[in-house]
């Protein structure tokens, strides 16, 4: 039986964060062989603590891990673009309020680079550091940089905010505006956009050099304008002198070791951990060749012919293509088969690539079918739904196969239409019954007593399908170690605790019932899709979920409807409801558009589970490897001060597919989610198998974007 696609939530994220590496690739706005070594200790392009005018290369990702005394950091970095760079922080300071209490600060950086080196212009950068926060490391800078030599660079430039806490003056900007002398205080709920204390108040200027001694091997040194005032008036540091000097050692492609000398009197030590999207550690596709298309012999005139009209001969060329395709986990579910034509509806069950899973298709029904049969119709089918149909010419094929220029010209020749109702002898090639048991990894961070919790156990998964667009599934999670549930903070939460409960479901919930649902996937229409989903729908509620989807083929926008009914499950994840008593109707209205540069924007505005209105922005980067990067802000009408800790619902989303580790197909991936605070605001429910998400990869822009794939 095979197998259900089983997602280790998390698992290949840490392992990518922290232990995997990739091959890095130079830019002149991050010189030398690893990028790692243009961070500074606040994990964004810099030297010290001092920015700099480079980035990363495009799509670099760099965790940084910052130690020194009495304080430890960690920033996950993002090249979002070739010019703008992102970052969320996490720093636990001991003893910063007294009586030994230790503060845990989450932060949000951009810094984007305004102009390129070139000649004698130096490159030219703007940033925000701590932007969204409590603002404890909130400051803002121009800076440039320029190299003498391609080893010599010198950076300086002018900053505000904390970054103008030592050598400061009178802010240049208040020439435009008598508003830029000061600048304003913040609240402690931090979470909020601090608009109006950008570029205001005193500015001071930095400085600094760095000499690539060797491709490994850096040293910096740099004339600080942070001053430490609040570090040094409760006595967390000694700050003698503004000057900083380090060393920074690319120990092995895609990791780097530095240590600092940092205010003339503390040690510090930093490991920086980087990889690229757009390179795998294992440098690509690794599966077996793909099957040779095989060409028909003679010409197109001995081609003519038809099929047996004997009923058990057409049975048994069926039975022929259906046991082929099954061995590379491509499952029929309807053929349709003529002299000239064939239409055929399937389901992909191995490969992470929806064009590779079509040519891999079409190459078996040239190795199977007559000669006469020169159409093939081929539908990939999600949960018993078509959702296109890819039509393609045998002679196409045959003749493109070796052509320099195969990749456009069969993506021309091919043709994207809705996959309309199903057609021919119906097949259930797989089984009805499928199932998988495997291991599951679910991480908890940012919690104020413990900022890393971590539950791993085993997960059995199994569906029954009734009809192929009918089904039942669900899995069980049974922990077997972890300390998610010995959180032992209780929520202040005065709305209903929809989610900032969560810990309490760890606690109660060793071994319990993830999800069990009912779901039926329907087409009604053309362009039209249709979802309905009845039971535990995850692991805090169950009740009823339908959606509706508009998704042409060949458009790059998508429209959506979802209306659920939702009652709290109890602590123990069992069966029962009894525990809250609370229900609530939830639903939105949603808006989908994936950019021809690879950017997806999502907006959701309705009813959220606490029963608040408003609307989710989020906004993806997407690769063509199965690589997703992206963060969301979600603004209802709780206020500020009543959401609490964090004033909205945001956060940093993460999926990486297996098959980048390992150079062979496979549906796996593993996600996080990074929230800097789990509150009731803004809380959506969790539901599988979202229309979106489902049928966006099998039309025709994702579809064009990847079809080089259709050929391995």
């Amino acid at each position: 039986m095979a197998p259900i696609k089983h997602r280790l939530s998390g698992l290949a994220v840490v392992c990518a964060l922290f232990g995997g590496t990739a091959p890095v690739v130079a830019q002149t706005q991050a010189t030398g062989p690893d990028a790692g070594l243009a961070l500074n200790g606040y994990g964004m392009p810099g030297l010290l603590d001092m920015p700099t005018a480079a980035s990363l290369p495009d799509a670099e990702l760099a965790t940084t891990i910052a130690l020194i005394k009495g304080q430890r950091g960690g920033t996950l970095a993002f090249q979002i673009t070739p010019r703008l760079t992102g970052a969320f922080r996490y720093t636990i300071i001991q003893d910063y309020d007294g009586d030994g209490e230790t503060r845990y600060d989450r932060s949000f950086d951009l810094h984007y680079r305004l102009l390129d080196e070139a000649g004698w212009r130096p490159a030219l950068a703007i940033g925000l550091r701590d932007f969204i926060g409590t603002g404890l490391y909130g400051g803002e800078y121009l800076v440039a940089t320029k190299h003498l030599t391609p080893r010599l660079a010198f950076s300086g430039g002018i900053g505000w905010g904390r970054l103008a806490s030592f050598g400061s003056f009178d802010n240049p900007l208040g020439a435009i505006s008598s508003s830029f002398d000061t600048r304003p205080g913040r609240d402690d709920l931090g979470g909020e956009p601090n608009f109006n204390q950008w570029f205001h108040g005193p500015a001071a200027l930095f400085a600094g050099v760095e000499w690539r001694a060797t491709d490994k091997l850096s040293f910096k040194a740099e004339y600080s304008s942070d001053g430490y005032d609040t570090e040094v008036a409760r006595g967390l540091i000694d700050r003698r002198s503004p000057v900083n000097v380090g060393v920074a050692y690319a120990w092995r492609p895609g990791v780097v070791l530095g240590a600092q000398y940092l205010h003339g009197s503390e040690l510090g030590l930093s490991a920086s951990f980087t990889l690229n999207p757009l390179h795998s550690p294992v440098g690509g596709d690794h599966s077996p060749q793909p099957l040779p298309l095989a060409v028909r012999p003679g010409t197109a005139a001995s081609w003519v012919g038809s099929l047996s009209e004997d009923p058990s001969s057409r049975a048994a060329l069926i039975a022929r293509l259906t046991a082929a395709l099954t061995a590379e986990k491509l499952y029929p579910e309807h053929i349709d088969l003529t002299a000239e034509r064939i239409r055929i509806r399937l389901r992909n069950g191995k490969y992470d690539s929806e064009p590779q899973a079509i040519g891999q298709t079409a190459r078996i029904l040239a190795q199977i079918l007559p000669p006469s049969v020169e159409v093939f119709e081929i539908e990939p089918s999600v949960q018993g739904v078509g959702v296109v149909r890819i039509t393609l010419r045998r002679s196409d094929l045959e003749t493109l196969e070796h052509d320099p220029d195969l990749v456009v010209k069969s993506l021309a020749a091919a043709r994207f239409d809705p996959a309309g109702r199903a057609e021919g002898t119906e097949l259930m090639s797989e089984g009805r019954l499928s199932w998988g048991i495997g291991p599951f990894l679910s991480v908890s961070v940012f919690d104020p007593d413990n900022p890393l919790r971590i539950d791993a156990g085993i997960e059995a998964s199994a569906q029954y399908r009734f009809t192929p667009n009918l089904s039942i599934s669900g899995s069980v999670q049974a922990k077997l170690i972890g300390n998610q549930g010995s959180a032992t903070r209780v929520s202040d939460s005065t709305l209903p605790h929809v989610r900032s409960d969560a810990s309490v479901y760890a606690a109660n919930g060793a071994v319990g019932l993830d999800a069990l649902t009912l779901d039926y996937l329907g087409h009604p229409g053309r362009d039209f899709y249709t979802r309905v989903s009845v039971g535990y729908l995850e692991t805090m509620y169950g009740g009823v979920s339908a959606e509706l989807l508009w998704k042409p083929v060949d458009s790059r926008l998508a429209l959506g409807a979802e209306v659920n009914y939702v009652r709290q499950r109890d602590t123990d994840k069992l069966l029962g409801f009894g525990e809250y008593d609370y229900g609530v109707a939830t639903g939105h209205l949603s808006a989908y558009y994936a950019f021809a540069n690879g950017f997806d924007v999502q907006l959701d505005a309705g009813r959220y589970l606490a029963g608040d209105w408003g609307a989710t922005l989020g906004i993806d980067r997407t690769f063509d490897n199965g690589w997703r990067v992206g963060a969301f802000a979600t603004l209802t009408d709780v206020p500020f001060e009543q959401f609490g800790e964090g004033s909205f619902d945001k956060g940093i989303r993460l999926t990486i597919p297996q098959s980048w580790f390992t150079g062979k197909p496979t549906q796996n991936s593993g996600s996080m989610l990074l929230r800097p605070v789990l509150r009731d605001g803004g809380a959506r429910l969790s539901v599988r198998n979202r229309l979106y998400g489902l049928v966006r990869g099998y039309h025709e822009p994702e579809m064009g974007d990847q079809w080089g794939r259709f050929w391995r």
